[in-house]
């Protein structure tokens, strides 16, 4: 009978070794002329009927229209010429496009190295008249770099985003270092060029030229992998120790990932792997849960938590499980537990262990280190020198870039940055531009890493000299061109609006709906988030005011109208001002001067990257200006960004209370108020830099104290 699994169980087996003995390394080249997804698209079908639609052979930077049409093998038996093949592509991935390196799926989940060997082409134009249809056997050396980015898949179209780089007009091997899951394909996509997308006329790329238009071709993909710094994995020696294993084979029902429980529900197939043999099963499962149960509960425990799961064991053997299957049982169950599912901290002054277990998650999102416990288990975590130590030590490791997604993700809302997409009649040039909105979210992370790297003063949230910016952000931000795909620091113009957060593209597309803005969404989040002043909720049976999107009024003159009633003008005398200051950004952070609409005002056209032909209007202009409660006056975000930072320790303020929220799972209540203060103070020299923010925030009682 086949045994369904758990989705801890699951990830307990993925932390097993793959076979008894330590396996080396494979290195597997994958050909993209050996892809179906690849070499599938250069026949027409009923879904693929355009050649900017179809892929196509390349030998070198030559055509081969013999292979194109089938009248030559698609791929050569010389190995020389072999190594110079490649499929290229004039458009992104977007169905019915999608190339992707389908002969490879991870084995396991575990870390690898991919290398891949592409380049940019110019693809020549079609007849005079239809210039702008490639002809997929005139193909050339590109005329400069193109962004191409790398996601893994899961089947049907799950997604996950691994890295960028850019392909040059000469060919070469790009190299990331990446983790994987068990089961992921590996599929590129050249982000800048066009997405061909159906609609009420036949599409037309939007960066060809009569001369042309440029294309990406791939040749291969290499993978390494899965790549063990050590052997048994770190996982399976916690699991069994050292006790010998033998290769586990995979039953029939194992093998078939189609099969269901009698709930209908799928289940997951374990990876093939080992089976674990115990000469005294009941022993063993004595001597290793205790050490199991002390990892996953992130504390010292008693004889009786040991106790507790070995009646699993015992039950799991009685019934004709193996060793190996009984003590993944048992460590399920374990893991399906409070303890290990909640952070337990008593009332009170933390112990080591619970300070140890507040500070992991809190910096790196996972549970204490070998250090962090050794610290713990010496009773030494909470002296004042060493906890400043282990806190710049987490803060240094790669893996405070999960602290920097996750805090970001909630103290900004950037987890809701795929909740809207740009509307595809007004905002067009926006529309299915993933590399814009990929871009925008590694901009708002980086630039916060680079206040924490370099301890930068808090007034950087809201006015920096500096933006993380790559040549899709500059080209967006109308600033000077920066190379390529990869994000770095950048200077700004001195007169530049952008800088800090408010003015980047992920916090303005998040507070945004997609089809229109508006100054009361803005301006609360700028009250609640930035500045820590929590805005009072609507009155009830009061509708929200609904942009016109044909262009008649401006939403500032639906609010003037609104705020007649007195119990409306309250609340928006104080939410609406910074708000005002936004309306210069639309949905996707990019600066306007007038409002688009559909019907009224000056006709804008083009060509969209998905290909169709778009129009929308200029309507009304837009006023950014506006009075703050207190009385001061702005015209604009510049003037407004130069109010706020009046008040420096305020922005200051409300990161330590954001971060203590974050790190504590606790509101900051009005006890808190003092710690926070003093917090300030000893960050106030060096201008209240984020770094020193968190130092601080770990060493006083609000972190200290449950």
């Amino acid at each position: 009978m086949a045994r369904y699994l758990s989705a801890a169980d699951y990830a307990l087996r993925q932390t097993m070794a793959t076979s008894a003995e330590r396996p080396a390394t494979k290195i597997t080249r994958y050909y993209a002329r050996d892809q179906r997804s690849y070499t599938g698209p250069m026949k027409f079908s009923v879904f693929n009927t355009a050649p900017e639609r179809a892929t196509f052979p390349v030998l070198g930077f030559a055509g081969q229209p013999e292979v194109r049409k089938g009248d030559a093998p698609i791929t050569s038996t010389n190995a020389e010429l072999r190594q110079l093949e490649g499929v290229g592509v004039v458009a992104s991935a977007y169905e019915p496009i999608e190339p992707k390196f389908n002969q490879f799926r991870a084995p396991v989940a575990g870390h690898y190295k991919l290398r891949f060997n592409a380049y940019s082409v110019w693809v020549g134009p079609g007849e005079s008249n239809k210039w702008f249809i490639p002809n997929l056997d005139d193909i050339s050396r590109g005329r400069r770099d193109e962004p191409v980015t790398i996601t893994a898949e899961t089947p049907p179209r799950l997604l996950r985003r691994l890295g960028d780089f850019d392909v040059t007009p000469e060919p070469s091997v790009h190299e990331l270092d990446v983790w994987l899951l068990a089961g992921e394909m590996i599929r590129p996509d050249a982000g800048r060029l066009f997405r061909s997308r159906p609609g009420a006329s036949r599409w037309q790329n939007p960066l060809a030229e009569k001369e042309g238009q440029p294309g990406v071709v791939f040749r291969w993909l290499e993978v390494e992998g899965p790549i063990y710094d050590s052997w048994p994995p770190a996982g399976h020696t916690l699991l069994f120790g050292h006790l010998p294993m033998v290769n586990r084979e995979l039953t029939e029902a194992e093998e078939n990932p189609a099969n269901t429980n009698r709930f209908g529900q799928r289940r997951f197939k374990p990876p093939p792997g080992v089976e674990v043999i115990s000469k005294k099963p009941m022993a063993d499962a004595e001597r290793l849960l205790p050490q199991f149960i002390r990892h996953a509960y992130r504390h010292p425990t008693n004889e009786a938590e040991s106790k507790r799961f070995l009646p699993v064991v015992r039950s799991a053997l009685k019934q004709g499980n193996n060793f190996t299957d009984a003590m993944i049982a048992a460590y399920t169950a374990v893991l399906c537990s409070p303890q290990f599912v909640y952070l337990e901290e008593k009332p009170g002054r933390l112990d080591d262990y619970a300070l140890a277990s507040r500070l992991a998650f809190f910096l790196w999102n996972s549970s204490p280190d070998d250090e962090l416990r050794r610290c713990a288990e010496k009773n030494e975590l909470h002296k004042p020198e060493v906890l400043r130590a282990q806190t710049e030590r987490l803060l240094a490791d790669p893996k405070s870039r999960r602290f920097v997604e996750a805090f970001l993700d909630y103290w900004l809302d950037l987890r809701k940055i795929v909740a809207t997409a740009p509307d595809a009649n007004l905002y067009s040039d926006y529309y299915l531009d993933d590399l814009l909105t990929e871009s925008a979210l590694e901009e708002t992370r980086l630039f916060f890493a680079e206040l924490l790297r370099d301890d930068l003063p808090a007034r950087n949230i809201v006015a920096s000299d500096f933006a993380m910016l790559n040549e899709r952000l500059a080209a967006h931000y109308g600033l000077p061109p920066v190379q390529g795909v990869a994000l770095r620091r950048t200077p700004l113009p001195k007169d530049s609006p952008r800088g800090g957060l408010m003015t980047q593209a992920a916090v303005l597309k998040v507070t945004a709906n997609g089809t229109t803005t508006s100054p009361v969404l803005r301006g609360a989040w700028i009250m609640e988030r930035i500045l820590g002043q929590k805005p009072p909720p609507p009155p009830p049976g009061v509708p929200a005011i609904e942009p016109d999107i044909r262009g008649a009024v401006t939403i500032r003159q639906q609010l003037d109208r609104h705020r007649t009633l007195e119990t409306c003008n309250l609340c928006h005398a104080k939410i609406d001002p910074a708000g005002f200051a936004l309306e210069n950004f639309d949905v996707m952070g990019g600066w306007r001067d007038r409002y688009r609409s559909e019907a009224e005002g000056e006709l804008a056209q083009g060509i969209a990257k998905s290909g169709q032909k778009f129009a929308f209007h200029y309507a009304l202009p837009v006023d950014a200006g506006g009075e703050l409660p207190d009385g001061r006056k702005f015209r604009d975000i510049r003037e407004l960004k130069q109010l706020l930072l009046a008040n420096e320790r305020q922005l200051a303020r409300n990161l330590a209370k954001q971060l203590t929220v974050y790190a504590t799972g606790a509101p900051i209540r009005f006890a808190d108020r003092e710690p926070i203060e003093q917090i300030l103070e000893r960050t106030k020299s060096g201008r209240y830099g984020v770094r020193s923010l968190i130092h601080e925030l770990v060493q006083s009682e609000l972190f200290r104290n449950k």
